[in-house]
């Protein structure tokens, strides 16, 4: 499953970033999306990108193209 999959409020945690470029990876990381880090999906713009999500208390917007490469999995007995 891959983040744009997500619904609003669907909480995830993050699996595998390796289909990014290297230093597109170790931005993102360096903003605090590490593997196994817990998101939340908060809402894509009125025509699909860019997206938001919530990562350690923080907001950050995505595109989409960039959310479609990160796998994810779901939060077990999260509520949503």
């Amino acid at each position: 499953m891959v983040l744009t999959q997500l619904s609003a409020g669907q909480p995830a945690r993050i699996k595998n970033m390796n289909q990014l470029p290297r230093a597109l990876r170790r931005k993102l990381m360096v903003m605090g999306l590490l593997p196994q880090a817990e998101i939340i999906y908060l809402r894509a713009a009125p025509l699909g990108d860019p997206l938001q999500i919530q990562c350690q208390g923080i907001c950050l917007s995505m595109q989409k193209s960039v959310a479609q490469q990160i796998e994810i999995e779901l939060v077990e007995g999260a509520s949503t």
